[in-house]
């Protein structure tokens, strides 16, 4: 049988083509928002596994050390090693914030900076370009995507470091890159008061009598030193050794140490459904709305093209044409619709998605249940246009 579908399309075909486009630039959003959210769990499992971590250890009832503020004494670390089943445990540090380019002169970049201890857990696993942090103070080793380049001068609050190494996919949960540090240098830098304010609270301690009393030697002089030097870090990366659990480990820690220790699974859980939770509900809202904006388009379209056609569709019912041909004429249409925005929809996709900012994983899933989604609302709004062309009355093809 001859495709009256076919027929239709190609003798309105520019309309039909510059429709598709249409809805195709409509798809490519809705399958970018998915891969949107999909880069965001990614972001978040990859920093985990550049952690090196088995275990994170943080300050007691918090989320630390990325969901939420965390702070312990830089000497934990050590009680740690002492645990059953604990091969390695190190301190590490995180503070999102701009980072200056040329010594300040330069723009800032907005990143996590990482301070942790060489050959440690929290060192960036491996560099795409230079070495690894070398020195004690004053090197840098920063993710492709901040844009430094080897050799380059950055500012980190008061100090000036040189970039010594390039590593990539090394972000935060949130998509910042990263700039690793030495840990010193990142106690300093998040901890640390700065100079005016260290000289503004040593003043207000010596005026405060309380302080200065003939009996008490000695207490101011501590108090100004303990705001001159800092010993907190954000969390303890913790390795198990080979053939332990990992909650196993944990356990005691919680229950002896008085800190709270997360696996791999725990922690995981509070990136993706704790931390990301709102900005998955977000995107859900926008997929949803998309998805019944398409819908309208679809329906609009077909809908028009159809009452463009009533004496075509009155002729057809004249001469015996069966409503089931006639129906599947225009859901052919709309599913031809549908085909032509999916391929113009994932095309488009792929081809902006390295320009966004933040990660754009888009999966092979994701794509195949979007043309199945497509089709689907496809099919549902051509009903508007099929009701439309049953009700035809036959005497219209003869009709004045």
């Amino acid at each position: 049988m001859i495709s009256l579908a076919g027929r239709d399309i190609l003798h309105s075909w520019g309309k039909f083509v510059f429709t598709g486009v249409g809805l195709g630039l409509l798809i490519g959003a809705t399958l970018t928002m998915a891969g949107v959210y999909r880069g965001m769990v990614d972001d978040a499992r990859v920093l985990l596994d550049n952690s090196g971590a088995d275990i994170w250890v943080v300050q007691k009832d918090t989320l630390g050390p990325y969901a939420e503020p965390s702070s312990l004494r830089d000497d934990a670390y050590r009680a740690l090693l002492g645990m059953p089943g604990v091969a390695r445990a190190a301190n590490v540090t995180y503070l999102n914030m701009q980072v200056q380019r040329g010594g300040g002169n330069g723009g800032d970049v907005r990143v996590m900076v990482v301070g942790f201890e060489p050959g440690e857990p929290g060192e960036p696993p491996y560099l795409v370009a230079g070495r690894q942090i070398t020195r004690s103070h004053y090197e840098a080793v920063a993710d492709v995507r901040t844009g430094f380049a080897l050799g380059e001068r950055i500012r980190i609050r008061r100090h000036d470091y040189t970039v010594v190494g390039l590593t990539r996919r090394m972000v935060s949960s949130g998509g910042d890159p990263m700039v690793f540090i030495p840990l010193k240098d990142a106690q300093e830098a998040q901890f640390l008061k700065d100079n005016d304010a260290i000289v503004n609270e040593r003043a207000r301690t010596a005026a405060n009598p309380a302080l200065n009393r003939p009996g008490v030697p000695g207490l101011l002089e501590a108090i100004q030193a303990s705001q001159t030097i800092s010993r907190s870090v954000n969390a303890v990366l913790v390795q198990v050794r080979q053939g332990q659990d990992a909650e196993a480990v944990a356990e005691p820690i919680r229950r002896w140490k008085h800190l709270q220790a997360y696996t791999r699974a725990q922690m995981e859980e509070i990136l993706v459904a704790k931390l990301i939770a709102t900005s998955a509900k977000q995107i859900s809202m926008f997929l949803v709305i998309l998805a019944v904006v398409s819908a309208a388009i679809v329906a609009f379209i077909i809908y028009t093209m159809t009452l463009g056609k009533i004496r075509e569709i009155a002729v057809l019912k004249l001469i015996g044409t069966r409503s089931r041909t006639i129906a599947g004429m225009i859901l052919q249409q709309a599913l031809g619709l549908g085909a032509i925005g999916f391929v113009v929809g994932k095309i488009s996709s792929a081809l902006w998605a390295p320009f966004f900012p933040k990660y754009v994983l888009l999966e092979p899933g994701d794509a195949l249940r979007s043309f199945v989604a497509v089709m689907i609302i496809c099919a549902i709004a051509s009903t508007l246009a099929i009701r439309a062309a049953l009700r035809v009355d036959p005497a219209t093809a003869i009709g004045g």
